[in-house]
């Protein structure tokens, strides 16, 4: 679903986050849409050449900044939402309850596993096929 608007799923999140808490500092946006830092700026990059975020520079600290939706934002995630929420709704429906409170809570485990992980994982060149022995 995400598809047919080019975002990503961190996109879509970091849109969620700012939609629901309004203006927000980086690293809280990237705490709350759980990716890294280090993920943020490509998204914030992508979101805002799209006009759909903007840049707020810190008055006192040059080093911090906040991003807020624009209008053009805005209308995107009230848009997406729905949408999302409904295709989320089937994609579980066949859970019980108990199953959908476990398959949220392993989410959560993945989701902050992936977030702790700041560097890609380096395969050896064995498994890469690119050893030469």
């Amino acid at each position: 679903m995400l598809s047919d608007y080019d975002l990503s799923w961190a996109a879509f999140t970091v849109l969620w986050v700012l939609w629901i808490w309004g203006t927000q500092e980086t690293g809280h946006v990237a705490s709350e849409a759980g990716i890294t830092k280090g993920t943020l700026p490509g998204v914030i990059k992508t979101l805002h050449s799209r006009r759909l975020i903007r840049r707020i520079p810190h008055r006192d600290d040059k080093r911090r900044v906040s991003i807020k939706l624009t209008k053009a934002g805005e209308r995107q995630i009230e848009t997406l939402f729905p949408q999302f929420n409904r295709h989320e709704t089937l994609a579980v429906g066949a859970l019980t309850p108990t199953e959908q409170r476990e398959l949220a809570r392993l989410l959560r485990l993945v989701l902050g596993q992936i977030s702790a992980v700041d560097e890609p994982v380096s395969l050896p060149s064995n498994i890469l096929g690119t050893d030469t022995a």
